[in-house]
């Protein structure tokens, strides 16, 4: 079993909760988007965020991995963005966690705010298909590992 550190560092353990996904099967760049955009806000606000993307009532901006992303309505100073539902299932159930984390250690969940979260690429599951003519064509499975550290403010 190996053994997982945490990218964030020098948080009191008194105010804070950490929580983590690892080899999750979701695309690293979906993760990223999804993360950099619901860092900072409260839990419950990106709970509620997270099921309405869920739902297809919000989509999430995307602000690097943008190339041929269309345009969706709801963005407020964006233009790109998409309905990733099993990135924001995963990463609620993450959230979900942290939250059940925060109220073991006694801090009040309506008080806790997202100050870290982070998505780093994991390990490729490598297949392959079998084609005509003796090629074989790719499919691979992307591994995700998703922490997220909330504060009581």
């Amino acid at each position: 079993m190996p053994s997982w550190k945490y990218s964030v560092q020098g948080l009191d353990p008194d105010k804070t909760a950490l929580a983590s996904g690892r080899d999750l099967k979701i695309k690293p760049k979906v993760a990223r988007e999804i993360c950099h955009h619901i860092k900072g806000m409260k839990l419950e606000d990106a709970k509620g965020f997270l099921a309405d993307v869920i739902e297809l009532k919000k989509p999430v901006p995307y602000y690097r991995y943008r190339g041929k992303t269309p345009h969706r309505k709801g963005l407020q100073g964006h233009d790109a963005g998409r309905f990733p539902e099993k990135a924001a299932h995963e990463i609620l159930k993450i959230l979900e966690s942290v939250e059940a984390n925060a109220e073991f250690k006694g801090l009040y969940a309506d008080r806790l705010r997202i100050i870290h979260m982070a998505a780093h690429r994991g390990r490729v599951i490598r297949k392959y298909i079998p084609r005509a003519f003796g090629r074989a064509s790719p499919y691979f499975n992307h591994m995700t590992h998703i922490e997220v550290a909330v504060e009581e403010y």
